[in-house]
């Protein structure tokens, strides 16, 4: 693809989240360690549970995106952590820091000039890098909302 360098920047964008909501940074600071495995009512998930599953589901997209012999995890089980509640406060904090590694290494596979989003991802069944780019902003985006509806809900949201 020629002349698309605008599309780039846009996608990044959308990974990083922020224009249209809160990005994910925003969205795991200050988490008091207390409520990070708390189910509020009604709530399927705890905020541990999707900080994982936003985790490995972008790591997994990822991975397929680049790596030909990459095993993507048994679904929908493999996307969710084993636990409600994070081991310890190392735990949380080494999801928050390999999420963002992660995005850091999505984005810059968006942005490589080299990387022709349009081509079909010889690995893969008609996926192109920017179809994996475009699933993971939704993806985030979705579950990051949810990160700020639980903290809500567990009165842990400024």
């Amino acid at each position: 693809m020629t002349n698309d360098k605008a599309l780039r920047q846009h996608l990044v964008k959308m990974l990083k989240g922020g224009d249209a909501h809160v990005n994910f940074d925003a969205a795991v600071k200050n988490v008091p360690a207390k409520v990070r495995g708390q189910r509020p009512k009604g709530a399927e998930h705890s905020l541990w549970e999707v900080l994982e599953h936003l985790r490995i589901a972008q790591w997994d997209i990822l991975e397929f995106s680049r790596n030909p012999d990459h095993k993507s995890p048994e679904f929908p089980g493999g996307y969710w952590p084993q636990t409600q509640t994070p081991a310890n406060e190392k735990a949380w904090d080494q999801s928050v820091q390999a999420f963002g590694k992660d995005l850091e290494a999505l984005c810059k596979l968006v942005s490589d000039e080299s990387t022709d989003l349009l081509a079909k991802i010889p690995h893969g069944d008609g996926q192109t890098i920017l179809r994996e780019a475009l699933v993971a902003a939704d993806h985030n985006a979705y579950h990051v909302g949810e990160l700020v509806l639980l903290r809500r809900l567990l009165g842990a949201w400024q």
